[in-house]
């Protein structure tokens, strides 16, 4: 159903870009300004102060396509209280205008042969909630926030999109920057979203690069500078090569803040407003997070253009119910009793194990040394 642009065969795919994370979906966001693996370079300056604002305009920029969708006999002539029902059993909640009908199997989302074979490879059954609700909307060219806990396929539910959108345009010229962009907070996670990126993309030689702190900048830096359609991105390691003027958003017109709340969390809500500057306004734009607080929607209301928001399980702003979580206010100085007591009670469980998240490297080594002291 979708018009390939004529790529060039004979390109490499140049995949593979650094190792499977093994998941980016930690549970602790940390407190404002600490870095948790997103590596910002930027101390002792605002970031992005060396990038001027763009002034964009609108009948000089290069028109694109970005609605795609084309609802299969499936989803047209399915009853409305058969959609009504599948959204309820799956926990779906949309909020929107003009929202489409979710897509219940892999084959309602016309997808190109090159992505149907992966999946077929792959050996997926059904869509998960978030793409069956999430790719009809994606691939319609509008903006979208999901809620949704980590685990629920989100990450497919834009990368297929996005493969689609870049095979769409013009294939890229000596200079230019990426096509899809897609922000995370941490390099496990940047990471992860590379190898669904790879595993999806290579048949159609749709490139990526992964690109974080804490890593050297060489191999990146030439990544970017050889060009990729797909850059996945922690914000500080892509503020410091835009600065540099290694790449540049330019061509980019399909926007994913995957994890959200926990960039904000984490303090990047600056450099995320910069890369967002440096992006034309009519750009798609996709947000993902997994809760809905209000630094989020301010967000969201800022940079996304009537939005449809799907929401996976409780609207309520809870955490993940499938984790118990004790809560104990106390006194500076009576924590690192209780800690030892935890830690006592719950070495008495069978193959326990524990992570313990503190917020600077001092207070680890003062940990360890009081765990050491005491057993």
């Amino acid at each position: 159903m979708y018009r390939d642009r004529n790529r060039d065969r004979g390109r490499s795919g140049e995949g593979r870009r650094g190792g499977f994370g093994g998941g980016g979906a930690g549970g602790f966001g940390g407190g404002r300004g600490f870095g948790g693996g997103g590596g910002n370079s930027l101390k002792g300056k605002q970031p992005g102060e060396r990038l001027r604002k763009p002034r964009w305009d609108m009948s000089s920029l290069q028109p694109f396509r970005k609605d795609f969708y084309v609802p299969h006999p499936n989803v047209v002539s399915r009853p409305m209280h058969e959609v009504i029902k599948y959204r309820s059993c799956k926990e779906i909640t949309v909020k929107g205008n003009n929202v489409p009908h979710p897509n219940l199997g892999f084959d309602e989302g016309n997808f190109p042969d090159y992505v149907m074979s992966e999946i077929r490879r792959q050996g997926f059954e059904e869509p998960t909630a978030i793409q069956a609700q999430g790719w009809p909307i994606a691939l319609s060219g509008r903006d979208m926030v999901g809620i949704a806990q980590t685990g629920s396929g989100k990450t497919l539910a834009y990368i297929l999109p996005a493969i689609v959108h870049i095979n769409s345009q013009p294939r890229l010229l000596r200079g230019d920057g990426p096509i899809a962009l897609v922000l995370a907070p941490t390099r496990e996670l940047a990471q992860q979203i590379q190898q669904v990126a790879q595993e999806f993309g290579a048949s159609s030689h749709v490139r990526n690069t992964c690109v974080f702190g804490g890593a050297p900048k060489g191999p990146q830096a030439r990544d970017l500078e050889r060009g990729v359609e797909i850059c996945i991105a922690t914000p500080g390691r892509l503020i410091d090569f835009l600065e540099r003027g290694t790449t540049n958003l330019k061509r980019c017109t399909y926007l994913v803040l995957d994890e959200a709340d926990r960039m904000l969390d984490m303090g990047f809500e600056p450099q995320i407003r910069k890369i967002i500057e440096q992006i034309r306004p009519d750009r798609q734009v996709l947000m993902w997070s997994a809760t809905w607080p209000k630094e989020v929607r301010n967000l969201a209301e800022e940079f996304l253009n009537d939005y449809i928001q799907i929401n996976i399980g409780s609207l309520q702003l809870a955490a993940n119910h499938n984790i118990l979580q004790i809560i104990d206010v106390c006194q500076e100085y009576e924590k690192e009793t209780k800690l030892l007591k935890l830690l006592e009670e719950i070495s008495q469980e069978e193959e326990s194990k524990t992570i313990i998240f503190v917020e600077t490297k001092r207070k680890v080594d003062d940990i360890t040394r009081s765990i050491g002291r005491y057993g």
